[in-house]
């Protein structure tokens, strides 16, 4: 049974497909996630989407390409997504805390000592920390192809790593690692468990998969790379589906599973 589970949430499961934010799913996890707590597991929460949130608050019609402007729409944005999670959570009696991480906040010995520190105290507290980059005032995430975090896929790992969570979970737009792209070939097959990332295994990852997202398998993949690492196991799943989340924080198997190495 996980204990101790970090859930990354993609712009796929919170927005439509015309930028606006998908009040339905967001109230559903909401709600699972608080529901997971009660049941005794300390939850962490990584969320995408601030650009894309801030982007459409702003009346634009696409995600910006402008430096300034993504980060202006990153500060819009993660204001609006905390405002309606803390809306969500409170509505199950549920407190939760924003927390920011720059690339400096995890390299730096000082810094991550208290940040774990922040963590811990929030945890056991009950408080359901939400995670994001702090793309207002970090380029390097935003802009960089060799990208710190990626799309908050790696972050979500370090996050994990960090805090030695017992699970990761990636909810994505697609139901876990197939063997051929299941866009494409309606014969694809699900890969339910993958115990070791080889070369073979790293074939299978393409390019970024949602328009409104700028993550793909890819990202996901590193995220796997650095969790099972560090002994954290990671399953890749869809996040059109939250309720598979109590499946999988009872030790259940749904997705993909990388096995972390113990």
């Amino acid at each position: 049974m996980a204990k101790r589970i970090v859930v990354k949430v993609g712009t796929s499961t919170l927005a439509h497909r015309s930028g606006g934010l998908n009040f339905r799913n967001m109230d559903h996890l909401s709600r699972v996630l608080s529901d997971i707590r009660n049941q005794g597991h300390q939850v962490v929460l990584v969320s995408s989407g601030a650009i894309g949130v801030g982007a459409s608050k702003l009346g634009m019609r696409q995600r910006p390409t402008e430096l300034s402007l993504k980060q202006a729409a990153a500060a819009v944005g993660q204001l609006e997504l905390m405002h309606i999670y803390d809306k969500f959570f409170s509505e199950y009696g549920v407190n939760v805390a924003q927390i920011l991480l720059s690339r400096a906040d995890v390299d730096d010995e000082i810094s991550r000592t208290n940040l774990e520190r922040t963590f811990e105290s929030l945890l056991e507290l009950g408080v359901i920390p939400i995670v994001n980059e702090n793309d207002s005032v970090c380029f390097e995430e935003i802009e960089s192809e060799h990208k710190v975090f990626g799309d908050n896929d790696t972050l979500s790992a370090v996050v994990a790593t960090l805090l030695g969570a017992d699970l990761l979970v990636l909810l994505s737009d697609i139901d876990g690692v197939f063997d051929r792209d299941p866009h494409q070939d309606p014969d694809a097959r699900l890969i339910p468990v993958i115990e070791d990332l080889t070369d073979e295994v790293w074939a299978l990852a393409g390019g970024a998969g949602s328009a409104f997202g700028t993550g793909g398998m890819v990202t996901k993949f590193q995220a796997a790379r650095l969790a099972t690492q560090a002994g954290t196991d990671m399953v890749i799943t869809n996040g059109a589906h939250p309720d598979n989340l109590y499946f999988l924080a009872e030790g259940g198997r749904i997705g993909t599973l990388f096995k972390g190495k113990k």
